[in-house]
């Protein structure tokens, strides 16, 4: 199950060399465990809320009780106007969220790291990465892996230039063609559009790449050491269309071979 060895592609999309490929790239994709580990992040980031304990309650309304042919619900004093009550004009909610509740989710290190390789042996599948919506038709090999020229790169235009010569340019089109207005109050709190999850660069030393890939809709570029399963597996949907640089293999290979899994 999966390759031995990969190409390597310069800037220009011409193949250079090949480099060996870390076992993580044969682990097998799991995705029920990328969804267990993508949800214990995106838990973290929920801000704790509630509500006033007295909220609706601070009111004069109480029920007057039996024999008038009426219903109990508690009435304001001097009026028969309902309050209080849950659905009731001003009334209290009937079961409001607590800034108690435990929103933390936890996953055990082991099977944390179970979803970080099958992560990455997910880009390595040209199925699975078009099942996920990218674009690849002109994308030449998976995993795609460029040269060390990629870190260097410092302008947007060279990044451009560089996801045209890997055919992962119109990718980057279906991204930028999907920004929409989100709906609701989210427009007032500093995420007003939303945006479809281009491609993403790895690189094992940020040398002005990771400012470089910012201005593309849907792109992104990490370094190896701040690579994670959301990044590689947004919206817990294994399969984003990965850019490696050759040394970043390298470091991966480091990193995870001689661990047990």
């Amino acid at each position: 199950m999966g390759k031995a060895s990969s190409k390597v592609f310069d800037l220009k999309g011409k193949p250079v060399g090949k480099v060996r490929l870390p076992k993580i790239f044969k682990f097998p994709i799991r995705p029920d465990v990328i969804k267990k580990a993508v949800v214990t992040m995106q838990s973290h980031r929920i801000q704790p809320q509630g509500r006033d304990k007295y909220a609706g309650k601070r009111t004069t309304a109480e029920s007057w009780g039996v024999g008038r042919g009426i219903s109990r619900i508690p009435r304001l004093r001097g009026r028969d106007r309902a309050a209080f009550a849950p659905g009731t004009v001003g009334g209290r909610s009937a079961h409001p969220p607590v800034a108690e509740k435990k929103i933390v989710k936890n996953i055990p290190k082991k099977e944390k790291r179970l979803a970080l390789y099958s992560a990455i042996a997910a880009t390595a599948s040209r199925e699975t990465v078009e099942s996920r919506g990218h674009i690849v038709d002109d994308v030449p090999d998976f995993p795609l892996v460029a040269t060390d020229e990629i870190q260097s790169l410092r302008k947007t235009s060279d990044i451009r230039n560089l996801l045209l010569e890997l055919g992962a340019l119109p990718d980057t089109y279906r991204a930028k063609e999907s920004i929409k207005v989100r709906a609701g109050k989210g427009k007032m709190r500093g995420r007003r559009k939303k945006v479809a999850v281009g491609p993403l660069i790895v690189v094992s030393e940020n040398e002005g790449i990771v400012e470089a890939a910012r201005n593309i809709p849907g792109v992104e570029a990490v370094t190896i050491d701040s690579l994670n399963v959301e990044l590689l597996a947004p919206g817990t949907h294994p399969g984003r269309l990965t850019i490696w640089s050759s040394s970043s293999i390298e470091k991966l290979r480091e990193l995870t071979e001689g661990r047990a899994a």
